[in-house]
Parts: C-alpha cells; structure tokens; sequence
C-alpha cells in the first residue's frame, strides 16, 4: 500500500524497505520503535537496526512513562475484510502505538498517532483480550492481545495518553522530521500578503495593528484590514460593541465589482437597544469606499427567533435606522451540538453494513448532514451573487462569528475568486479564512464522531466545509487545482496531526504557545514534490469565471471517499487517481498540445 501525506489518516501502514524510514514523510515514520523506553530486551524487532535514529523523540517523552502500564505486549491487528491480520510487538509511547511484526512474516510497520483515538473499546475473554480503537478519522481498528491483564493495562494507557489535554505536551512539539526546519512554511500567508493584493485594487483600505496586542480581539490576527477612514480609536470602541471584540474586518475583495466582503461578530445592543457610532461610521465608511451607489447587505447565520432571544442575553442585530444602506437577511445555518449530532448519525449509518436500502435512505435523510451542506451552498452563493451581480457589500455574522461566519466567507471566496482554488490560494485561504480569523480548532475538534463525551463546544464546522468544496470539486472537475486527497489531509489533520498549523484556538493562544518556533507548519509538509501528486487534480484547468454550485438535492452527492473509508478499502481510488495522473503525464511526454480536459504541468 502507499503511504505517506495522501493516506489522509493518521493510521499508517506500509512496505518500506528498512532503510527508507529515515526519509518517510512524517505521517509515516513519526516515531521510532527502537527509542521506546518501554521495550523489553527480548523483542528483537523493536531495534535501531529495525527503524533507524533519524526520527527519533525528544527528551520530554519521558515524562509519560507514568501513564504507561505496560510497554508492550504480542497482538494480531485485524486491518480490515480484504486483508490478512497483522501480528507482532505492540508498544505504546507517549504518543504513539506501534506494531512491528515478527521476523518471518512481513516487514509491515504500523503506527498510530494515539491523539487520533477518538473512542477505545475492551473486551476480556479466557487469556486474551480485544481493543477496538474508534479513530477520529472514522477509521476503525481492532487488536486482539495475548493477556488478559496486558490487555487492560494497554486499553487504559491508551485512554490516558489519547485524552492528554495540553497543547506543549502534544506530539507536533516533539515531532523533528527530518527534510524539514522549524519555522519554514509558517510565513507563507501572513496578513500582509493578501493586504498587497488587495491595495493594488483600491486605496481604500488599510492594514492596521491595532490588534498588535490581541487586547481589541484575541480571536483575530495581529493586523487586519480595515476601511481607511477608520482610525484605531474607533476601532476599539467598535470591538467593544461586538461579541468577543470582533468588529467588521475585510474578508474579500472583489475587485470585478468593487464590491467587499466583510466578517465580524454580532453586536451587543441587548434588551436596551444599545448603539455604537463608530461602529456605524465604520459599516458607513465601507460603503462609501466601494463603488458609487453601493448597498450593503448583513447575512446572519441565525434565525429571526435565534437573534430575538441573544439580544435579551446582551447580544442583538445591527437596527436599520442605525445603519443606513444595510438590510439584514436571515440564513439559519445549525452550528454546535446539533451540527455535532447529524455527524454522529451519519457516521454511525455509514458503518452499519447490515441495513436495508430502505432503512439506508431513512438513515441518510434523518441525519440531516446533505442538508446542511445544502443551505451552507445556497447561502454562500446567495451572498456571492448579491456581491458580483447586484454589487453589495456583505457582512456575515451569527453570534460569535467564528464558526458559520468563517463557512460563507470562505465558500464565497471559493466561489468567486480563480486564486482561491489553486493550491496556493487554497492553502491561503485556510489559513486566512480559519486558522487567523480564530476558527477554535483546538474546542470544535476535540472528538469527532465516535467519543462518547459530547461537550457543547464541539461542531464539525470545518468539516462541513470541506464537504462543501468537495461537492464543487464534483460539480466543477476541472476548476480546483487540488483533489480529494488534498480535502482528506485537511480533515485528518484537523482532527490529529504532527504539525502545528490547526493547534489551540486562536492566534494569541498559539503565540503564547510558541506554536510557530516550536512547531512545524502543515504547508511545509503538504509543499514536499513527492506529495503533491496525491494532493493536486491532474485535470485542472484555470477558470477565470465565478463557479456557481447547484444546491438542489439532487446535485449533492454523499462524500464517500471520508464518510466510507472506514468500510471500504481506498485502493481502487487511488489506483485510478494515478491512472489518470499517467495517462496526463504520458500526453505531456508525446508533445500533446493540451485541450478542454488536459490538465496543467504536473509538479
């Protein structure tokens, strides 16, 4: 099997030669057997001849000794129905599992990150005992381990090294591949970047630093674009009329039609209809900077009911008496536990191979996740058409505005802008639209579908949203430079990863967390030439245009790819993901000129 960033799991296994470990990508060879501190003398595979010391764990793993209750014990791993059982070593360290097999049988190595266990299962029997590891990248996993007590002592330092809840012990803090330096990739996207892009369109805008301190917003960036005629006085009163301080900031620039793209919090007017004039002179201000005779409208993702009742708890909608040229529309999309609760049922459908095509259809109707992907679309597309046909300016907000805010102001711009769906953009887009603008990574990923903890913070928000562009992936073959795999690798590094790029919550946590000296970034991995295959659409081609998805049910389609990797092998995917990739290479080397379906230069 391949392996390496296009696995989109942190579940790895593979066939390298024994010598190739010092040189695989770090979803692979992310922690070396032989520098288990927990091994016994007497298993030999566990060795540095076995897996050489060029990945080798930093000093601190030591500290997790004492939740480890055995280093390690013999089991077979049941890899699934199409695919003989793994048996050998199983060791655990302080963030890893790891099965090396016997020396008569294979050379299969298989790894996994033990942040991606969403869920453990044991069960006893006679002298043996079965671990079924749920993992956050809705794969599953079963162990049968010789030894009732070797058994429970592994399942239990599972559960306590998959729950260790802070951010400097995990594992991207410890992670030191080799091929890669710390700090390379974490300055590719900073504010400043798009900022350029966009004062190359219109002067009036401005990057401020207002925020320098993160004391106006801890959930935005240091710097943020801002109409020009605003100073930082009257920002700062403004973030002290919004939830969490997040006064209106620029999202996107259409340049087309003049026309911006705004994101920020709700207002707290409360049951005293409060009002603020800066931040009336603020959304004022963005008028008058966008074309002659621009009007502006405010999506808000939540339901006339739902900003009824947060303007009686302090929060409330912008008046229109207050903010002339505005009208507010109403999008209701769902966030929070009932978004976290149609994942779980899907997935839980998704896994059940014994239904009936009928109850199926019940299943997949009642969850309600295609639902939601289809009034995400339909709101996305409303307020990109509003922006490139009728030319208005768009504010999102819902409450907080770091959750389905972030969903539309990303999709719109996927929508509108050419760049935004190149792999660079993408990757800009990401981290600008989310991981900046304080998508709370660290809440809202915590467990994903199969924990049996259901806190109130977590939402598979992001998910949603690459379910999203997947369904234009679809509708749109040629128009996204990146692929499916691409989409995976974002979601599984969502949820677990050895990078840094999704850790903590927001831009100041990750400062004080020294995430960006101490950590590696995702885009310096994703970036390898060796990568890019598995990540990029080998038929491409540049679309100058808006992309306009259909919504209708219909046109949606379930995401099988994620949703039934746990149920069915990805070979035959990716068998034909590189057929194709071969058939554009081949048209490239016989000097074919490229046509409507040809794709661009492969990496």
């Amino acid at each position: 099997m391949g392996w390496g960033w296009g696995n989109s799991c942190e579940t790895v296994r593979f066939l390298p030669p024994r010598g190739l470990l010092n040189s695989c990508p770090a979803r692979v060879a992310s922690y070396p057997a032989s520098s288990c501190p927990f091994q016994s003398p007497r298993s030999p595979r566990l060795t540095r001849e076995s897996i050489p010391a060029g990945v080798r764990p930093a000093a601190g793993e030591m500290e997790f000794a004492e939740l480890i209750r055995t280093g390690q014990a013999q089991a077979e791993l049941l890899r699934g129905p199409e695919e003989p059982p793994l048996r050998g070593t199983l060791c655990i360290t302080g963030h890893h599992l790891l099965l090396s097999p016997g020396p008569q049988t294979t050379p299969d190595l298989w790894l996994l990150l033990l942040r991606n266990v969403d869920s453990i299962e044991k069960r006893v029997a006679g002298d043996s005992g079965t671990i079924t590891l749920r993992c956050k990248d809705l794969r599953v996993w079963q162990l049968d381990i010789e030894g009732v007590e070797a058994t429970l002592d592994i399942a239990r330092s599972i559960e306590a090294l998959s729950s260790l809840e802070s951010v400097i012990t995990s594992f991207p803090f410890f992670y030191r591949p080799k091929g890669l330096r710390l700090g390379d990739a974490w300055h590719f996207h900073p504010p400043e970047c798009y900022y350029k892009r966009v004062a190359r369109e219109t002067n009036a805008w401005r990057l401020s630093e207002a925020n320098e301190d993160f004391s106006l917003c801890p959930s935005y960036p240091r710097a943020v674009i801002v109409p020009r005629a605003v100073d930082d006085s009257a920002l700062a009163r403004s973030a002290r009329f919004r939830q969490g301080g997040r006064f209106p900031v620029l999202s996107y620039y259409h340049a087309p039609s003049g026309t911006v793209l705004l994101r920020a919090g709700q207002p707290l007017t409360g049951p005293q209809k409060r009002r603020c004039s800066e931040d009336e002179d603020l959304l004022r201000a963005v008028l008058a900077g966008a074309r002659p005779g621009a009007r502006g409208v405010i999506v808000d993702t939540r339901s006339p009911q739902a900003a009824k009742q947060a303007r009686m708890t302090g929060g409330g909608t912008e008046a229109k008496a207050a903010y002339p040229g505005w009208k507010r529309l109403h999008r209701p999309l769902e966030t929070g536990r009932p978004l976290q609760e149609s994942f779980v049922r899907l997935v839980e459908a998704c896994g059940d191979l014994e239904q009936s095509m009928d109850r199926w259809l019940n299943r997949l109707e009642s969850c309600r996740w295609l639902s939601h992907v289809k009034e995400t679309l339909s709101t996305a597309c409303l307020a990109a058409q509003s922006m490139e046909q009728e030319g208005a300016c768009i504010l999102v907000h819902g409450a907080e505005g770091t959750d389905s805010t972030l969903l539309i102001t990303s999709l719109v711009q996927l929508i509108l802008d050419p760049l935004s769906r190149t792999m660079a953009g993408f990757q800009e887009l990401i981290e600008r639209e989310w991981i900046q603008a304080g998508h709370p990574f660290q809440l809202r990923c915590a467990h994903s579908a199969f924990s049996h903890a259901r806190p109130k913070h977590e939402a598979p928000t992001f998910l949603l949203f690459l379910d999203c562009v997947w369904q234009l992936g679809r509708q749109f073959p040629l128009s996204l430079e990146f692929g499916e795999g691409m989409l995976l690798a974002l979601f599984d590094h969502a949820y677990a990863s050895p990078f840094g790029t999704f850790l903590c919550n927001t831009e100041k946590e990750r400062c004080l967390c020294e995430v960006r000296t101490r950590t590696h970034s995702l885009w310096s991995g994703l970036s390898q030439p060796k990568e890019q295959r598995k990540l990029r659409n080998p038929l491409y081609v540049p679309n100058p245009l808006a992309i306009w998805p259909s919504a209708e049910p219909q046109s949606l389609r379930l995401w099988q790819g994620l949703f039934l990797r746990g149920t069915r092998p990805p070979e035959p995917s990716e068998v034909v993901w590189e057929k194709v990739w071969q058939i554009v290479t081949d048209q490239k080397t016989e000097g074919s000129q490229p046509t409507d379906s040809a794709c661009e230069p492969g990496p």
